[in-house]
């Protein structure tokens, strides 16, 4: 008689199964991974959406952590591998 799979670990597989870009980010961290993106300081993401540079800030570390980066080069390329941002970005 095979042992029945964990629920624990079904729900391990599962996630190990989906796709990179079921990474969930908010609306507001998709716009600020946007202009951050774009090369936009702190001060400037804040002005743009009206925002304190503190929240900004707030924003950007999430991200960063979600994505598990350490710097903006990192959380670009992370953002690019798990369609956070389409491949074609900044290209005119």
């Amino acid at each position: 008689m095979a042992k029945r799979k964990t629920t624990a670990a079904l729900r391990l597989q599962r996630m190990e199964q989906r796709p990179k870009s079921s990474l969930h980010i908010t609306p507001r961290q998709r716009e600020i991974l946007r202009l951050v993106a774009l090369g936009h300081i702190n001060r400037e993401i804040a002005a743009s959406l009206d925002i304190s540079v503190r929240t900004v800030e707030v924003h950007r570390f999430n991200l960063m952590r979600r994505l598990n980066v350490r710097n903006v080069a990192q959380l670009l390329r992370q953002a690019l591998q798990h369609n956070l941002l389409p491949r074609n970005f900044g290209n005119k």
